[in-house]
C-alpha cells in the first residue's frame, strides 16, 4: 500500500479537535483508502479496539438505509449514548445522503449537516467523513458546517509518493 503520510499526519493532528474532519478531492485520488485503511490502521495500533471504530459505506448496499439522516442518526447515537468509551465515526461517500423530512419535529428537512452537527455534540465521538468534490462537500463545507469542520483536501498521488512506492531507482535497474 502507498504510504499518505502527509495526509494521515493532517488526520492524527486534528484528532478530538471538536471538529468534524471533512476529507475532499477528485475522485480516485485516495480518500477511502485514507479513512478506511490507513488511518483505520493507525487507530488499531494505538490501542483502539474494533468496535469502537464505526465504519459506514455510503456506496455499499448493506448500509443503503443510512443514507436517510435521520436513520444515520439515531443508528449511531443509540451506540456511543450508551457508553463512556471513545468512538471513531467514519464515513465514506456521505455525498450519498438524501434529504429526510423529520416527522417528529414539524415536518422539517433535515440534511447530513444537520445529523453531522448533531453527532457532533458527543464529547466521545470524533467525526470523519469522505465525499468527492463533484457531488457537494467542499463547496458547503464553508456555509452548512460555519466553522465547525476542518477540511483536509487530498491530491492524487505525487511524484514523490509513486516514486517512493515504486522503489525509485531500483525498479530501472
Amino acid at each position: 500500500m502507498i504510504s499518505r503520510n502527509y495526509y494521515l499526519n493532517r488526520l492524527i493532528a486534528n484528532m478530538w479537535n471538536g471538529d468534524i474532519k471533512v476529507i475532499t478531492g477528485i475522485r480516485r485520488c485516495g480518500k477511502s483508502v485514507l479513512l478506511f485503511d490507513l488511518f483505520y490502521e493507525y487507530l488499531l495500533t494505538q490501542g483502539t479496539h474494533e468496535s469502537n471504530i464505526i465504519k459506514i459505506e455510503l456506496d455499499q448496499r448493506r448500509h443503503y438505509k443510512l443514507r436517510n439522516p435521520i436513520a444515520l442518526c439515531e443508528y449511531i447515537e443509540k451506540i456511543v449514548s450508551e457508553s463512556n468509551e471513545k468512538f471513531y465515526l467514519l464515513i465514506d461517500e456521505v455525498q450519498f445522503t438524501e434529504k429526510a423530512t423529520d416527522r417528529e419535529n414539524g415536518n422539517i428537512e433535515v440534511t447530513v449537516y444537520d445529523m453531522l452537527n448533531e453527532l457532533k455534540a458527543y464529547k466521545n465521538l470524533d467525526v470523519y467523513v469522505t465525499g468527492s468534490n463533484s457531488k457537494m462537500l467542499s463547496k458547503d463545507i464553508a456555509t452548512q458546517f460555519r466553522g465547525r469542520a476542518t477540511q483536509i483536501h487530498i491530491y492524487p498521488l505525487s511524484f514523490g509518493e509513486y516514486y517512493s512506492f515504486v522503489g525509485g531507482d531500483a525498479r530501472s535497474a
